[in-house]
């Protein structure tokens, strides 16, 4: 299964990133990706960027070094409600809009079925095109609720190549239940490196190990296809 995209990236606008745009770009042209999700975190992260950088990312180029410019957030879940950390105004100007659940940015619940509440609801939000690291431990969630509400809503769900390495240790069991109901149940699928320096872009070796142990088929993964992503995300060609 080939990956296309990388749709999980950090700059050093996320205050604990360590590689610029333009580098971040240079490493996807390198290894040959279509194109690059800037996915900074939203701004109740602490050290994250204001709301207004994110309105600010017109400034980026649609283009650089030959790698399609996905301007993007990893935005932060606050409530039940779904309530981000980003307002609807802001989220409308970008190409594509992460939502998870994270230490630290608003949100302290540890109950499995508020957390499964809170992640249904951000679904439901039109913006939101995909659920950042769903496998967390510390957020349980009820996944088979969370994979059928990824396919009534048409939200993908990630599978975190960080989160198997380096990231949120414990999740990879998480992942694998995650992997195996995506499988039978249908739901989309996205492949995200998690990268916060340029080294890490495009590394998705485990996440593609894992979606092929549980038999995702091709075409529910957003990101194995340019032109798949572009019909998911509603961007033009």
């Amino acid at each position: 299964m080939k990956i296309i995209a990388d749709l999980h990236t950090h700059t050093t606008a996320s205050g604990h990133a360590f590689s610029t745009v333009n580098e971040l770009a240079l490493a996807a042209s390198q290894i040959g990706l279509s194109a690059l999700a800037l996915t900074d975190h939203g701004p109740a992260m602490p050290g994250g960027p204001h709301r207004y950088h994110f309105y600010a990312m017109r400034f980026i180029p649609r283009i650089i070094a030959g790698v399609r410019i996905l301007r993007g957030v990893e935005a932060n879940i606050l409530d039940t409600k779904g309530t981000l950390d980003l307002e609807q105004g802001a989220l409308d100007t970008l190409d594509h809009v992460m939502a998870g659940l994270h230490e630290n940015c608003g949100y302290g619940g540890r109950d499995i079925g508020l957390n499964t509440e809170a992640v249904l609801a951000a679904m439901e939000n039109p913006r939101v095109k995909c659920i950042s690291h769903p496998g967390n431990p510390l957020y349980p969630l009820h996944y088979e609720q969370i994979v059928k509400g990824a396919l009534a809503t048409g939200t993908a769900l990630e599978i975190n190549n960080s989160s198997l390495l380096l990231s949120r240790k414990g999740s990879s069991r998480n992942c694998a239940t995650i992997a195996q109901l995506c499988a039978s149940i249908g739901a989309p699928v996205m492949i995200g490196s998690d990268a916060h320096i340029a080294q890490g872009v495009g590394v998705f070796d485990e996440a593609l190990k894992l979606v092929e142990e549980a038999g995702i088929a091709e075409e529910q993964v957003i990101n194995g296809s340019l032109e798949r992503l572009l019909g998911f995300l509603e961007l033009p060609a």
